[in-house]
């Protein structure tokens, strides 16, 4: 009988998995072995969910705080425990009140190409805006800082 993903989540309980066999469901071939799961089905079924909506609303809080019913600071929060729970994802935050400092756009340099770093800085700015990262008057004063 096949279960679904819940169900190991739930039998687990957060306890650390060693998966020892796998079958491909296609061919009926099982591998045996020693295989840690991935960071993110070792998340609880809540969190599971939770990253998923994130992605399904393109990393939209305003959308993540409609579909969950609960504010900003809640679903930021959150994300932060997630986020700390992910290893592999591993970047440095970048303190709001230096968004713009040394000509960084947060994109990584082939994804750049010749365009210019002041549009793509503001591209990032306004979207840190959208997504209620940053405030208006931090956006701005970033621009200004830029601007010369």
């Amino acid at each position: 009988m096949i279960q679904g993903w819940k169900e190991l989540t739930k039998l687990s309980a957060g306890a650390a998995l060693l998966v020892e066999r796998i079958r491909l469901v296609e061919s009926g071939v099982a591998i045996e072995g020693q295989f840690e799961p991935p960071p993110l089905a070792q998340l609880t079924e809540e969190d599971q969910i939770f990253v998923a909506a994130f992605v399904r609303c393109h990393g939209s809080i305003k959308q993540m705080e409609k579909y969950f019913g609960v504010s900003y600071p809640t679903i930021k929060n959150r994300l932060n425990r997630v986020g700390e729970l992910l290893p592999f994802a591993e970047i440095e935050a970048a303190d709001e009140n230096e968004a713009g400092e040394e000509g960084g756009t947060g994109a990584p340099p082939a994804a750049q190409g010749e365009a210019n770093p002041r549009d793509l800085l503001t591209g990032d700015l306004l979207a840190s805006l959208e997504r209620g990262e940053m405030s208006v008057q931090q956006v701005l004063s970033s621009l200004k800082r830029t601007k010369g």
